[in-house]
């Protein structure tokens, strides 16, 4: 790789086929040593032979691994849950995020793999990075720093807030690059200006953790600044990132992380969408010290179609596109999206179904709603007994014609209104 290269390194250019092959290769290894090496995939995985991920179909057998799971395994084994390979005093830093949840972090050079996502925006080696993601109790700025330093940059670490001493630190010490969330890089340069500040050396940077709003992102372009968006988590790091292409333009959707294995999964279920719908995003990581297996972020995206104009040959997200977690209450039971599954797969007849619900007077009435191929009679009759089965609330079906429900990612609909 060169310094003018407009990739990061070969992997970005590989032949989709091979790429496919080599993360499902990797993904069989990563089971492998998580089955010897951690607690917790030790038991959940006990059935599952590594050997046998040779295809995303065959993935759906192993077990989704949920945020919420990590909570109550932490609190119950601390720190880590028992998915960790090492103990945390043998790690480099550990962390605490909202949740709370614990991560860890180890010397591995980038170990959130973020320099790619920087080389990508702009940054290269000798650029001087402005730090704007906070550094304590969560993994945000080092994600960010360690990225950075991957590359061969200098970090400032700003963290937050202190906008005047931020905007003095831009002049000081003439940053190319910035990392922070979307609007907090416009506060600073007001600030600048209000101060008579120099900050225009910021020539890109790179954003996350909040929405970059249209209006927003032309307002940096008019002051000079590329401004790309990438999705990472404290718990997955890098997952995927804006490019642009040769004329400097922003192209649509994020690129994939290189080394790790995104799915879309219908909410509440192991099972992949079709290309283009929208489902919950699921990762499974290649990292030794931590294993994360289909991890569920809890995110909404769909898988963008095609390849991407700045020549990067990895799959592509749409963007963050919602939450997954759509638990609702209905007449004071919790109504879960793994519920409508389970129900789903109770009557093959049943291709897609939504829970929707709404409020009539003072009563919640609820509709599941259910995509059937040539539907047998007394099929509504069979869904409404299981529905009532499973979700323990009674609720009325509607057959609905293949194709009509929303592709939105929404299995539950909550339509009720609060204010």
């Amino acid at each position: 790789m060169t310094e003018s290269s407009a990739y990061y390194d070969d992997l970005e250019t590989r032949d989709p086929e091979l790429r496919e092959a080599a993360l499902l290769w990797a993904v069989a290894r990563q089971i492998e040593h998580a089955k010897r090496n951690s607690p917790f995939y030790a038991n959940r995985l006990a059935g599952i032979d590594p050997h046998q991920m040779i295809s995303r179909d065959l993935l759906a057998d192993v077990p989704v691994t949920r945020k919420h799971e990590l909570i109550e395994l932490q609190l119950s084994q601390p720190p880590f849950g028992g998915l960790a390979t090492l103990a945390a005093g043998q790690a480099g830093r550990v962390f605490a995020s909202p949740g709370p949840i614990h991560e860890l972090e180890t010397d591995d050079g980038d170990y959130w793999r973020m320099a790619r996502a920087f080389h990508a925006a702009g940054l290269r080696a000798g650029d001087v990075l402005h730090n704007c993601f906070a550094y304590h109790l969560t993994p945000g700025g080092w994600i960010m720093d360690s990225g950075a330093r991957a590359l061969g940059c200098a970090v400032f670490p700003g963290g937050t807030g202190n906008s005047e001493l931020q905007a003095a630190a831009i002049q000081q010490y003439r940053p190319v690059g910035f990392a922070g969330t979307p609007d907090f890089l416009k506060v600073i340069l007001e600030k600048g200006d209000e101060q008579g500040l120099d900050c225009s050396s910021i020539k890109c940077a790179l954003l996350s953790g909040g929405a970059l709003f249209p209006q927003l992102r032309e307002y940096y372009q008019g002051r000079g600044i590329a401004t790309l968006q990438c999705y990472a988590t404290a718990d997955l790091g890098l997952v995927a990132y804006e490019t642009l292409d040769s004329e400097g333009e922003l192209c649509p959707g994020m690129v994939l992380d290189e080394e790790i294995f995104v799915e879309i999964l219908r909410p509440g279920t192991g099972d992949p969408v079709p290309d283009g719908e929208v489902g919950e995003i699921v990762v499974t990581t290649f990292n030794a010290a931590y294993p994360l297996i289909r991890f569920a972020t809890g995110d909404l995206s769909a898988i963008l179609e095609g390849a991407s104009p700045c020549g990067r040959t990895n799959r592509r997200i749409k963007g963050w596109m919602g939450r997954a977690d759509q638990t609702a209450k209905v007449k004071g039971m919790f109504v879960h999206p793994e519920q409508v599954a389970v129900i789903v797969k109770r009557h093959e007849e049943v291709l897609r179904a939504r829970m929707e619900i709404t409020r009539s007077g003072d009563q919640d009435e609820m509709v599941l709603k259910v995509e059937a191929a040539k539907a047998s009679e007394g099929l509504a009759d069979a869904v409404t007994a299981s529905l009532q089965d499973v979700a323990k609330v009674k609720g009325k079906v509607s057959l609905v014609e293949p194709g009509t429900l929303p592709n939105d990612g929404k299995v539950i609909d909550d339509q009720r209104k609060y204010d």
